[in-house]
């Protein structure tokens, strides 16, 4: 076994305690990979409260991390010591199901392996995340992190950038087609970059209009103000799709109101209860829709996008000491955009 260092919830608090932990030795298609960056997912609260079905005994948050390869299996053909790659939320899967086989691992039907509070599907222990100084990964499961983006910046992308990716492409979002995205946080301003940069034209949808001069430099047209019936108004039966990034429950009907002719709402946020009308869809001939995270193909291919475009997360950048104070912050809604943990400091 390897012995690492990472921060361990206990008892469901984020008051996070430094632990040494111990990784596999590695098998011959594994990459030992040095953690540099790991952002904080709204995901990974959840997990820490157990309202996600992970086990949360010994639970090591993190799921979207950037570092570098320092040790190679002897199988590995694509990756040498020195590299540079990502790593998102999934780190195996059956490989031979229907899912599996079009490049959605992520819908495996043998369940994929999440990358923390997952069950190793060759000895069975629950896997341990990316709040930590070092990762053993599947070669197949890490992905090369292109030249010119900035690590720290593109460690969310591989969460919070590939759930909304996956929508918009699934989408055919393009010059033409207008967006809205509801909710300008983590999921959501990524949302906005990659729409803009896929062509779109993009709308804000906010309760706070204090969000407004942020909406418009991350390159959305419009704002509207969801706490203003005159703007809603203004707005019915507009936008072909909504990337709903909003985490806590909510109603949906205002949302589908503002979606045209067959319009799509995709609901992104993972509110965990939510009731729908169906005249709210039966009135247009709307679509409602989810999506979670996205698979290799679709990873890949979000890396290579953001790099020809210079996409990356707004950050707050803090050393991984400070997770309590991050994961506190964001229950509150207190960042711009996504807080992400320098792992240095675990050394």
């Amino acid at each position: 076994m390897r012995t690492t260092t990472a921060w361990q919830s206990t008892g469901n608090s984020t008051a996070l305690q430094r632990v040494p932990l111990e990784r596999r030795d590695l098998r011959e298609d594994d990459l030992a990979v040095r953690v540099d960056f790991c952002g904080v997912c709204h995901s990974d609260l959840h997990a820490i409260h157990g309202i996600v079905g992970k086990p949360t005994d010994g639970l090591v948050p993190g799921h979207e991390f950037t570092g570098t390869v320092t040790e190679a299996g002897a199988a590995v053909t694509g990756f040498t010591p020195g590299d540079r790659v990502a790593v998102g939320t999934l780190v195996d899967s059956c490989g031979a199901c229907p899912m599996c086989r079009i490049g959605q691992e992520n819908f495996c039907y043998e369940r994929a392996v999440s990358t923390y509070g997952g069950a190793d599907r060759i000895d069975g222990t629950v896997t341990k995340g990316g709040y930590s100084r070092e990762y053993v990964v599947r070669e197949t499961f890490a992905y090369r992190l292109p030249d010119g983006l900035d690590p720290a910046a593109a460690a969310p992308l591989m969460c919070a950038g590939i759930t909304v990716w996956e929508p918009l492409r699934s989408a055919g979002v393009g010059p033409g087609r207008r967006v809205a995205v509801a909710g300008l946080g983590g999921l959501g301003h990524l949302g906005v970059k990659l729409a803009v940069a896929l062509g779109a034209e993009v709308t804000v949808l906010t309760r706070t209009p204090d969000k407004a001069a942020d909406a418009r430099a991350l390159g959305a047209t419009d704002v509207v103000i969801t706490t203003d019936e005159a703007q809603l108004k203004q707005a019915f039966g507009r936008f072909d799709l909504i990337l709903d990034t909003i985490a806590a429950p909510h109603d949906f009907s205002p949302l589908l109101a503002l979606l045209a002719f067959e319009g799509t709402l995709s609901v992104l946020g993972a509110p965990l209860e939510a009731p729908v009308r169906l005249m709210d869809l039966v009135f247009g001939r709307k679509k409602l829709t989810s999506s979670g995270v996205g698979g290799r193909k679709h990873t890949a291919e979000l890396l290579a996008f953001a790099a020809e475009h210079g996409i990356t997360a707004d950050i707050e950048l803090v050393p991984s000491s400070r997770v309590e104070e991050a994961l506190t912050r964001l229950e509150k809604g207190d960042v711009r955009y996504r807080f992400v943990l320098d792992l240095s400091d675990l050394d």
